[in-house]
């Protein structure tokens, strides 16, 4: 995508051929800033830190960490190392441990003088594998979205809700449940996005307004309980969100806050489909409620804000009392019979093992 006129990816390899550069997502909205990963360690920083964060951009920020840890030193004992320490970042998400499981499984039995080489190969096809991905689910779900229009009679603006950021900025390019919202704007169909603030991070403030202002996508920021009043009202056409993991059964699970919005879809009869690459269904589990790690975060993410004042200074801001405590859980779990569908690179399908292994049959 492209940023004041000039076409970023989230992740690349710089002109010297081994450092790693990314984009700082903890200083958006605010300032759009570049930074390099020299080290493995780098890497697994950037991920717990939500310097990078979306599933599929974890995912290739961890194959290019182990790509500078075989840099550093090519041993058994170091790729082991990295992995584990890698892959112990993020726990929800399982395109982490996809990506990190690729890059081992191809160093497997190489000499030591290739495995820095063979490193970067890979990730750099699971970064472009991830943009061909991308796009693709983009185009299946146009035609939802084009549906919709045409059922409107192509006379008026389709209001579409998503949660959380599921753009560009969670993968390498395009984005999984806006990719179709991109596809459907730039196709000409006219559509108005509900962006979720998504507390307590504010990825739907600070990234997907972000990301949609830049695109030129017409947009409402709105809070995070607002979603089911719109939908009562008939305000809202569509949900679409991505995910973090799916079940073999169609179980989602997905920032903090999707579940609610399912809920109220469901009571509404407004659609809410999932958009998700390959690499995010975990085909090893069945029961996302129970078998899906949550990841709980430090509870100053809830208790501590920032954001510009009137004279342009970013400042952090206490908004509880002084003693209280917050938890806060990363993600939840949507059950696949909230799901109206799955949008994947393949194609659509229900939220169910038939729905999945339909669309990927190796996997029956």
């Amino acid at each position: 995508m492209k940023v004041k006129g000039v076409a970023y990816r989230t992740i690349w390899v710089n002109g010297d051929g081994w450092s790693v550069g990314i984009i700082d997502q903890t200083k958006l909205p605010h300032a759009f800033v570049t930074t390099n990963l020299t080290s493995w360690e780098e890497a697994a920083h950037a991920i717990k830190a939500m310097i990078v964060r979306g599933a599929p951009l974890i995912g290739a920020t961890g194959a290019y960490g182990l790509a500078l840890a075989m840099r550093a030193d090519p041993s058994d004992a170091m790729l082991e190392k990295a992995h584990t320490v890698i892959n112990e970042t993020r726990p929800t998400a399982i395109n982490l441990k996809w990506a990190l499981d690729r890059v081992r499984n191809a160093l497997h039995n190489q000499p030591t003088s290739s495995r820095a080489a063979i490193a970067y190969q890979v990730a750099a096809e699971i970064a472009d594998d991830d943009v061909a991905t991308c796009s693709s689910i983009g185009d299946h779900g146009l035609k939802i979205i084009d549906a919709l229009y045409e059922k409107a009679g192509r006379k008026r603006t389709i209001n579409i809700l998503t949660h959380c950021n599921a753009g560009w900025l969670a993968t390498v390019d395009w984005g999984t449940a806006i990719a179709p919202i991109y596809k459907a704007h730039d196709a000409g169909i006219p559509v108005h996005v509900w962006v979720d603030e998504t507390r307590p991070r504010n990825q739907g403030a600070s990234l997907t307004a972000w990301e949609l202002n830049s695109h030129g996508v017409p947009h409402t920021v709105i809070v995070d309980n607002a979603g089911g009043h719109l939908m009562q009202h008939g305000s809202v056409d569509m949900c679409i969100v991505g995910t973090d993991r799916t079940t073999r059964e169609g179980d989602v699970c997905n920032k903090i806050g999707t579940y609610l919005k399912a809920l109220a879809a469901h009571d509404n009869g407004v659609p809410f489909y999932v958009a998700l690459p390959h690499s995010t269904i975990d085909w090893t589990i069945r029961d996302g409620v129970k078998e899906i790690p949550i990841e709980e975060r430090a509870q100053e993410e809830v208790t501590v804000m920032s954001g510009r004042t009137s004279d342009g200074e970013i400042v952090p801001v206490t908004i509880t009392p002084e003693g209280s405590k917050a938890a806060n859980f990363g993600f939840d779990v949507t059950p696949a019979r909230l799901v109206t569908g799955l949008i994947t690179e393949r194609g659509v399908c229900a939220a169910s093992e038939a729905g999945l292994t339909k669309l990927y049959p190796e996997f029956a």
